[in-house]
């Protein structure tokens, strides 16, 4: 016996209508170098569908690839909408990446078009003909001063769109592609993940629940994390979907003027990964603000970091987490009433978890190269995998070799985990990140964690250096505050009673900066590499 309802496919115009119909008076708010830019939800639908009219007009192929090249702003969520509520995919290109990396991943996603912010019209341009498939450059003027190239391939967005007639929107199939992120390439070439029409109204409902970020009309959110990043972790669906406002930090990334923001419009919701929380601390504490939630994840959480937002900003940092492939989130680290009355220091514990998938999403830890599943313990670690409506099934044109799902249909992650008895997800490392001494494993996270814990320390980075007996040992890149002093041993002493006897570096190194991957994780493959003939 089937079930007798509508089969209405769960598509992105969907949602589109939604806002356009019952959240138009809404606000949305740009922070760009000359200002701020205010509009509404009414305004941007309008905008949004004359630039459907815009991508006809320029002879975009019926899926065609529209890339863009911008900040988080207005005009990226309307371009985030009119892509693929014409049928047409939109393909976000990080403005971190390398040059050879775009060029590749332009030409990997035949880009058709490239919509451009023009304060990073200079990273782009000189790499313009390297890209053989784009044909168009629109040019978004979010006030930066660069000089347009003079080329009739190069347009102004504002001028098309003034010209461009409304269209309407409809996907019949939500199955069709909506969007696709690339990795950012930190093992091989860049992997393409395409999301579905589907997979992304499914993650909206997702992302907007109250165990997740749990969005709503009474909110304003700031999505931080860029809208070049994993479709800044769905919030610029979600936000508009709930009927939240909307403010966008532009090309404006400095700490405190993301420290402004959040105090000036109001925001009660925002989300980005820790190395932005921790510029932007010293710039929010002690400051009357109207936060609930700060969302933060990409890497592990330091449970330092969130213990001093709780100390000095009054709310502890909420930890999810996901991946590119994931679309991207998959769990979060809400509390749940089991420990109400717990202390303070078993709570900070639990928030450095990355917490318990969201509902339609499946997690599970196995032997690495199998399918083998391991307990539920909290001790034993394997590879995490999960499976869900918005978890990719296969990258897009991949280079050989490179297979994300298992024989019986499980998504690998890459990352190693253990799961509690009620299935908390504890990410231990990545699997090249850890530290194998002795035939035995090191979780350079945890010694992570465990440096930044120490009052003097403002970043802390572990990786492998070769040993002649145990194979690999930990070696320590440690970060101090302005100001502040430690030596090696100092830091070796307030470890050792947290990590296990020989887990402890063998030495540690000061250094001015960790480096930092495009979307600002620690960069453990540039730290290998400059410490590859280091002398134990």
């Amino acid at each position: 016996m089937r079930g007798l309802m509508q089969d209405v496919p769960l598509t992105v115009d969907t949602i589109f209508r939604h806002v356009e119909q019952h959240h138009g008076d809404v606000p949305i708010v740009t922070n760009n170098p000359g200002g701020k830019v205010r509009t509404t939800y009414a305004e941007w639908a309008q905008r949004t569908r004359r630039l459907g009219g815009v991508l006809d007009t320029l002879g975009i192929s019926a899926d065609g690839r529209v890339a863009t090249f911008a900040w988080n702003s207005a005009r990226h969520l309307e371009l985030y909408f009119a892509a693929p509520c014409t049928g047409r995919v939109l393909h976000t290109l990080n403005v971190r990446l390398f040059p050879e990396q775009l060029t590749y991943i332009a030409n990997h996603a035949e880009d058709e078009v490239v919509f451009v912010d023009r304060t990073v019209l200079p990273l782009l341009w000189p790499l313009i003909d390297t890209m053989t498939t784009v044909r168009h450059v629109v040019v978004m003027d979010d006030g930066g001063d660069a000089e347009i190239p003079d080329d009739p391939r190069v347009l102004d967005y504002e001028t098309l769109l003034a010209a461009a007639e409304p269209v309407e929107f409809s996907v019949p199939d939500e199955n069709s592609a909506a969007s696709m992120c690339y990795t950012s390439g930190t093992t091989g070439n860049p992997k393409g993940v395409v999301y579905s029409h589907r997979s992304t109204f499914l993650h909206t409902l997702g992302v907007i629940a109250p165990n997740a970020f749990g969005l709503s009309v009474r909110d304003v959110a700031m999505p931080v994390v860029p809208m070049f990043h994993a479709n800044a972790w769905g919030i610029a669906q979600a936000a508009p979907a709930a009927g939240s406002a909307l403010v966008f930090p532009g090309a404006m990334m400095q700490p405190q003027a993301i420290a402004d923001l959040i105090v000036d419009e109001k925001v009660t919701f925002t989300a980005g990964v820790p190395t932005i929380w921790q510029g932007v601390l010293p710039h929010l504490a002690g400051r009357e603000h109207s936060l609930r939630e700060i969302g933060c994840g990409g890497s592990a959480v330091p449970k330092a970091l969130s213990e001093a937002y709780r100390e000095q900003v009054g709310l502890p940092i909420l930890h999810a987490w996901g991946m590119t492939e994931t679309h991207p989130v998959a769990s979060s680290g809400v509390l749940s009433r089991a420990f109400d009355d717990a202390d303070e220091d078993t709570r900070a514990t639990q928030r450095a978890r990355q917490g318990i998938p969201f509902i339609g999403v499946e997690a599970r830890i196995v032997e690495a190269g199998t399918i083998d599943e391991l307990p539920w313990d909290d001790v034993a670690t394997g590879e995490l995998q999960v499976r869900g409506p918005w978890c990719a099934q296969e990258y897009y044109n991949p280079d050989a070799g490179a297979e994300l799902s298992t024989s019986d249909g499980w998504m690998k992650t890459g990352d190693v985990a253990a799961l509690d008895p009620f299935g908390n997800i504890r990410i231990a490392d990545r699997t090249k990140d850890l530290i194998k001494s002795g035939g035995e494993w090191i979780s350079s996270v945890d010694l992570e964690n465990a440096i930044m814990s120490h009052p003097a320390v403002a970043e802390a980075a572990v990786v492998g250096v070769p040993h002649p007996k145990w194979d690999e040992r930990p070696l320590a890149c440690v970060v101090l505050k302005s100001g502040e002093t430690a030596g090696e041993q100092e830091i070796l002493d307030h470890i050792a009673p947290l990590v296990a006897k020989w887990w402890l570096p063998d030495a540690v190194e000061f250094i001015d900066e960790v480096p930092k991957t495009s979307v600002g994780k620690f960069s453990k493959k540039d730290l290998r590499t400059r410490f590859a003939d280091y002398e134990l």
